[in-house]
């Protein structure tokens, strides 16, 4: 059996990062560090490192762990920055640029960050034009392998983080899911736990170059996770 593979995830207490914990249980093939700004409990079953830092001290984190992939999944909303241009901006840019960078310094060879669907630089949306220059930078950081994923609606249970919007849409979205054919596919809502299978099903991929996956992206890179039983082969 080869070594297993060594993830850091950023955004490990959010809701995707949770997910990838969950996913991970009981996987042989892959090993998890999760870095964080603080302590959070972790789901039953999981088995993994947890490194609790300040920011400005995760380049140093990432130098001395030697990832093979970093996961990025950070990111905060518009309520929780006091809706404040400045301090959304500062974790969803900032700080998603700036561990990108440092985590090409520490010799890491692929990275996969969660984005947004309609993310885009050029957008007169402000949460769309950010998440699209985090994007520009993420596929400039000189990483040999980037991976973005653009999911739409994110379904699963957030700690701590009631989002009366999101809890409208788990209602709905068998049905508007439906509704979104061809071009509008890409907006269908997703859940966490297959976001995280599909961060996984990428993780071992190496070719380099840099990739947007969308809701079918996501969908089939999630498919390629391999099962547990398959994977300790």
């Amino acid at each position: 059996m080869s070594d297993p593979l060594r993830i850091a995830v950023v955004g490990v207490t959010g809701l995707i990062g949770r997910a990838i914990i969950r996913q991970a249980i009981g996987r042989e093939d892959m090993r998890l560090l999760g870095i964080a700004r603080r302590e959070s409990a972790l789901p039953d079953g999981a088995r993994m490192e947890m490194i609790v830092a300040d920011p400005s001290d995760w380049g140093d984190v990432l130098m001395q762990t030697k990832p093979d992939v970093l996961v990025s999944a950070l990111g905060t909303t518009w309520s929780k920055a006091g809706k404040d241009e400045d301090a959304f901006r500062a974790v969803d840019h900032d700080l998603v640029v700036n561990t990108a960078t440092a985590a090409h310094r520490a010799g890491v060879g692929h990275l996969i960050a969660i984005s947004s669907v309609g993310a885009d630089a050029a957008s007169k949306n402000f949460y769309l034009k950010v998440k699209g220059e985090a994007e520009r930078e993420l596929l400039r950081c000189g990483i040999k392998r980037v991976d973005i994923f653009r999911p739409g609606l994110l379904l699963g249970d957030r700690v701590d983080d009631t989002r009366v919007a999101e809890g409208i849409g788990r209602i709905v979205s068998p049905i508007t899911n439906l509704l979104m054919q061809g071009g509008l596919r890409k907006y269908r809502a997703i859940s966490d736990d297959l976001v995280a299978q599909g961060v996984l099903g990428l993780c071992k991929r190496q070719a380099a170059g840099k990739f947007i996956h969308d809701h079918d992206g996501i969908r089939r890179a999630a498919n390629a996770l391999p099962k547990i039983a398959d994977a300790g082969d």
